[in-house]
């Protein structure tokens, strides 16, 4: 199994997924989710995590199957920290057939995007939880 945090550690929960990352000894993408598309090269089974804003409850974990299923745009499409999103990134691997035959996505919800270091307390829970899972 590969894990795959995305995320910007200067944006405070924006680094959530990258943290659950270090936390698991998995792969960090720090920046644009284009990277994502090179990262599945021969995988199988790839666990992506990601902050999200959906307005739920921070620290809410999404969780999408999206080799079965899209991904929602809403919660995983380009945002102002992100030209290309989650979601268009799979589909571009989809449609060049390097999307893994499982790929599971956390989404954890933020309640803070402005700039600066430091995960709110509702992630830090999240992404503990998300790292025992894992």
């Amino acid at each position: 199994m590969t894990v795959i945090g995305i995320g910007n550690d200067w944006r405070h929960d924006d680094g959530a997924g990258l943290e659950v990352a270090r936390r698991t000894g998995g792969r960090q993408l720090d920046g644009e989710p284009i990277g994502l598309v090179s990262a599945l090269d021969g995988a199988d089974d790839v666990i992506i995590v990601d902050a999200v804003f959906s307005g739920a409850p921070p620290g809410t974990i999404h969780e999408f199957e999206a080799a079965v299923n899209r991904l929602p745009t809403a919660l995983f499409g380009s945002s102002s920290t992100h030209a290309l999103g989650v979601s268009e990134a799979l589909e571009i691997a989809r449609s060049l057939g390097r999307l893994p035959a499982r790929v599971r996505v956390l989404g954890i919800e933020g309640a803070r995007f402005d700039y600066g270091r430091g995960l709110s307390p509702e992630v830090e829970s999240a992404v503990e939880r998300c790292t025992r899972s894992i």
